[in-house]
């Protein structure tokens, strides 16, 4: 762990890290929202090349108020709740290392409590990003994420920050489950269990190490995390896809209502909508967050360390 040992870090850096990260795969994020509600067959570099050439290349951080405050409530509801559920874990073990179920059991735990946080801006993420893929007069047309908050309270009731909540559930529990990083707790919290014990990372890992001549290094976990993204960015896919074509609705549908008017109009593929984007974008992502969230640690490790001078007596 970085910093000071047992110096437990501040419950928002997680989520300061990811809104930071976020600034850079942005465009990825919008792209992989236009492509889930648009019923169209367009890939990814047409999509992306398309809305460029059209509003130029600005446009394609259009909503990064909302993606950074959509990280700033999820991602660090996920990171602080993951850590106080892993620290009681760990005191009622009597301070013995977790088993796989119970750092799979906290991970899913924390991932669905953050994503019941998280929906409101959510909501406010997917329609700022979807806004220009859509028909003029059905845009939404929001100047800012906080704009966006209130105008939705306003206009159409505190109960549309409720909307795709069960299919965003799913979506983070299996995000939270399977692409969690190896020792990524050791970035957050002083823990001792390894959160490498999630299947597909460890699967990937110990397949590497066993049938490569690869050690236990940086290329290892690049390799594994990729292999756990792919698998997360899979699962995902489905509840993602349903989860952004109800929430950028101007009129309430259900899950079931979405699904089966999806099937009908465009075949099951459409649940895999934006999956390039979205796969694409979770590995620098993931990537970045630590690295940032890893600095920003050893800062706050140094200025808990630095003393602080006397004051001057009279």
């Amino acid at each position: 762990m970085s910093g000071q040992k047992g110096t437990k870090q501040p419950f928002w850096l997680g989520g300061a890290a990811a809104s930071m990260a976020v600034c850079f795969t942005h465009p990825l994020d919008l792209t992989k929202y236009r492509m889930q509600v648009l019923h169209t067959r367009a890939p990814m570099l047409s999509t992306l090349y398309g809305f460029a050439v059209r509003d130029g290349i600005p446009s394609l951080w259009s909503g990064l108020s909302a993606s950074v405050l959509r990280q700033s409530t999820y991602s660090t509801a996920r990171f602080g709740l993951y850590t106080i559920l892993s620290r009681q874990m760990q005191k009622r073990s009597g301070g013995a290392k977790p088993s796989t179920t119970s750092t799979i059991a906290c991970a899913g735990v924390a991932g669905g409590l953050a994503g019941v946080v998280g929906n409101p801006t959510e909501v406010v993420l997917v329609r700022m990003c979807a806004d220009a893929a859509k028909p003029p007069a059905e845009r939404f047309l929001y100047s800012d994420a906080v704009t966006a908050l209130v105008r939705i309270a306003r206009e159409e009731g505190v109960k549309v920050f409720g909307r795709g909540l069960s299919a965003n559930i799913v979506r983070s529990v299996l995000m939270s489950e399977l692409s969690t990083p190896d020792n990524a707790h050791k970035l957050f919290a002083d823990l001792e269990q390894d959160v490498s014990q999630i299947a597909p990372y460890a699967a990937a890992k110990k397949t590497i190490l066993t049938r490569t001549r690869l050690k236990d290094d940086i290329r290892t976990h690049a390799l594994a995390s990729l292999f756990a993204g792919t698998a997360a960015t899979t699962a995902c896919a489905p509840a993602d896809v349903l989860k952004s074509r109800i929430q950028s609705a101007t009129k309430g549908s259900t899950v079931l209502q979405v699904a089966r008017d999806g099937l009908r109009q465009e075949g099951p593929m459409f649940l895999m909508k934006g999956w390039t984007p979205a796969w694409l974008r979770l590995t620098p992502h993931t990537v970045l967050t630590f690295v940032i969230m890893e600095k920003l640690s050893e800062l706050v490790s140094m200025t808990a360390a630095t003393p602080v001078p006397a004051r001057a007596t009279a």
